[in-house]
């Protein structure tokens, strides 16, 4: 059986995941004043923006997933022809309309998929699951990867979604901040108030940083901590002592930056986390976040994810 991987373009894995075919994508459109971008996990692209003007004005960003009737052209048009059976994992749906879009396409792609197939001489059936990660950037990328590891293994997709699901549900993502003006103008765009403008005024007064957790469509700060750096090499520090201690449900752990990797080399507690990754058999990916997660979050923001039952202190 012939099983596909569909995520939107806000999910953070390093590029050879799509360069390969591996993981499929739908594209996201940003629209910058009168510039237009389109988010299709294209580094030059990301890098592209990163390097422009157009950065100074990224918190007004308006930006436009596939709708439901683009979702279903993607799959008519190509994935009931190349697949069996596709997994579709979005972005949590309390922060985007992508699921809500994917699974209102996929009541007409399963009335619909029969005649395109037989057409192309196929006749055996068709199947389709949306997922909700319940997660953002980096954590959409955890169960991904236990997804793509149960394919390679042979596993059938019953065991597959029951896998994926459990893994998206114990997938603890973290996000460090430079700007918290950023964030609360972001916010503020989308109508969210999430950051009111007291919080990051003060916060940029004592530059205080919160670690941003997110887990099961959840987000809250679970710590603040005085610096950017400072926080990351805490959140770099939690993370090597959650992989020492093991439990981990996928053996990697998936981190994302907005903008060049090198940089995220140097941060403190770097060395550590990548020393616990490779004393104990986890592999570390890094990777360009994706352009909207940069748009969203901010040039320079950090996330970080992986699955476990319960998640480290970070207090």
């Amino acid at each position: 059986m012939r099983i596909g991987f569909l995520v939107d373009a806000t999910c953070d894995l390093p590029d050879h995941y799509y360069s390969s075919g591996q993981v499929l994508v739908m594209p996201i459109g940003i629209r910058i004043g009168e510039q237009m971008l389109t988010d299709e996990r294209n580094a030059e692209v990301t890098t592209g923006f990163l390097d422009s003007d157009a950065t100074g004005d990224a918190s007004q960003a308006e930006t436009s997933a596939f709708d439901a009737e683009q979702i279903r052209a993607l799959f008519l048009e190509r994935l009931v022809l190349e697949y069996d059976y596709v997994f579709c994992l979005t972005v949590t749906r309390e922060r985007s309309q992508i699921h809500e879009n994917a699974t209102q396409a996929s009541f007409g792609i399963l009335n619909d998929y029969h005649s395109v197939r037989e057409a192309a001489g196929m006749t055996t059936p068709f199947s389709l699951r949306v997922i909700d990660t319940g997660s953002v950037f980096a954590g959409q990328g955890i169960p991904v990867l236990a997804g793509l590891a149960m394919r390679e293994a042979g596993e059938q997709p019953p065991l597959i979604r029951a896998r994926v699901a459990d893994v998206a549900n114990r997938t603890h993502a973290y996000a460090v901040l430079p700007d918290l003006y950023y964030l609360r103008n972001r916010a503020r765009k989308k109508g969210e108030k999430s950051v009111g403008l007291v919080g990051a005024m003060l916060g940029s007064a004592l530059d205080l940083k919160p670690i941003l957790h997110a887990n099961q469509g959840q987000t809250r700060p679970v710590a603040k901590v005085r610096g950017f750096e400072a926080a990351i090499g805490k959140l770099f520090a939690e993370t090597a002592r959650a992989i020492r201690e093991g439990g981990l449900l996928v053996p990697a752990v998936n981190l994302s930056y907005g903008g060049p990797l090198q940089r995220v080399h140097d941060f403190p507690g770097y060395a550590e986390l990548a020393q616990a990754c490779q004393d104990n058999g986890i592999e570390l990916l890094e990777s360009l976040m994706s352009l909207t997660g940069i748009i969203n979050l901010g040039p320079g923001a950090l996330t970080l994810a992986y699955a476990r039952a319960d998640a480290p202190r970070l207090s």
